[in-house]
């Protein structure tokens, strides 16, 4: 079985094009390294991975997440004839027309230049029999048939979406702090689609927040490791921070100084793991916490630079991604995460850096955070295969 993908965003890079072109095809056999018989291959835009009949599924999987493509199909191979590519077109049109399609068109392209019909005459050729079965319809046909003439002949009718971006792992690496919520997963895959490795991190607060949510957590790291190739979730105990906060903090500043002690812990976690930069879900104005004063706040206390991917993004805009990656029923589920724990009923909206850094000094919690912190499970997720608990 032969299946082709078309390459995307980094076919536009320069000289260094081989380098992405070099960790696509590595992510990839990656991904696949457990499949028998598997060869890929990468020429001219296109990505291509032969395989076995009983590896195309993961195959499947695999170029349905994989990032840096644009489309892929599994697709026929013929000889390098007019006559085998007819045959072929016309071998499809039967198999489209039981399914129903009334219309079709052909869409060729000839990237050996050696061979003697251009594309134009590719299509008016093939076209020919398949006529007999369905009508040509250039503008709004039931079904395209693609004829791609390069050192092979490719011919296909289904083309599936593919997932637009750079390479995961051309851009550096990110330390993700992943909530339960919709927002978060997201904020991950944006950053995937920019080449970024990403480290999750989740914090827990039992028996506040259930086993149920933590599970939940793990399936949300589960879902983007298929977009990731390979990633770490750490979950860091949180209950004794949070009981601190709840004791020694002005009420109103609950939930802002909970997030200042993530960012504490993010920039601990992002030091070890490596990272380059900590991603939060945010999203200007959405709630309390996320005033452009408290988002100042927040970032006042991170070491390293602090991305936002979503932070103009609506909430339909963050559940149509959310779907597209699968995330939103997982997501909804009504297991709650320790930022709403004993948030308080009129949070502080504009708060200032100078406010709670005197806050935060008074809580005299750094021992806490750094115990958390050392305390915290590590998950290892690789790209289709359960949760490994790991030790550092």
């Amino acid at each position: 079985m032969t299946y082709l993908a078309k390459i995307g965003e980094l076919t536009l890079k320069g000289s260094n094009i081989q380098e992405f072109e070099n960790l696509l095809r590595k992510n990839v056999s990656k991904c696949l390294k457990d499949c028998k018989d598997v060869k890929i291959s990468l020429r001219a835009g296109r990505l291509y991975i032969d395989c076995e009949e009983e590896s195309s599924p993961k195959v499947e999987k695999l170029l349905s997440h994989l990032i840096g493509i644009t489309g892929w199909a599994k697709v026929s191979v013929c000889e390098k004839t007019i006559e085998a590519i007819t045959e072929e077109v016309l071998r499809l049109a039967k198999i489209e027309a039981q399914k129903g399609a009334k219309t079709y068109k052909i869409d060729a392209r000839r990237a050996d230049k050696s061979f003697p019909l251009n594309s134009y005459e590719i299509c008016c050729e093939a076209a020919g029999p398949a006529e007999a079965i369905m009508k040509v319809d250039v503008h709004n046909p039931d079904v395209v048939f693609y004829v791609e003439v390069r050192e092979r002949v490719f011919v296909y009718c289904t083309s599936n979406k593919g997932c637009r971006g750079l390479p995961v792992g051309s851009s550096g690496k990110a330390l993700l702090l992943l909530s339960g919520g919709l927002d978060s997963p997201v904020a991950g895959y944006r950053m995937l689609r920019r080449g970024m490795k990403v480290e999750c991190c989740y914090f827990h607060s039992y028996p506040y927040t259930s086993e149920e949510a933590k599970q939940k957590v793990v399936t949300l790291a589960e879902k983007l490791s298929l977009y990731g190739i390979t990633l770490y979730l750490n979950i860091i105990p949180f209950t004794d921070v949070q009981m601190k906060i709840k004791q020694k903090s002005p009420v109103a500043w609950t939930t802002l100084m909970l997030r200042v002690c993530m960012m504490k812990t993010a920039n601990i976690l992002a030091k070890r793991c490596k990272a380059d930069c900590i991603v939060t879900g945010e999203s200007v104005g959405q709630v309390a916490s996320q005033t452009i004063e408290n988002m100042t706040v927040t970032e006042h206390f991170a070491e390293l630079p602090l991305l936002r991917p979503l932070c103009g993004m609506d909430k339909e805009e963050i559940i149509s991604d959310s779907l597209w990656i699968d995330t939103y029923e997982t997501s909804i589920l009504p297991y709650e995460d320790c930022c709403v724990l004993f948030s308080p009923k009129h949070p502080v909206l504009r708060g200032t850096v100078s406010q709670a850094e005197e806050i935060y000094k008074n809580l005299e919690i750094d021992d806490l955070i750094q115990k958390a912190f050392e305390e915290r499970e590590i998950f290892k997720i690789e790209f289709d295969k359960a949760p490994e608990l790991k030790t550092e």
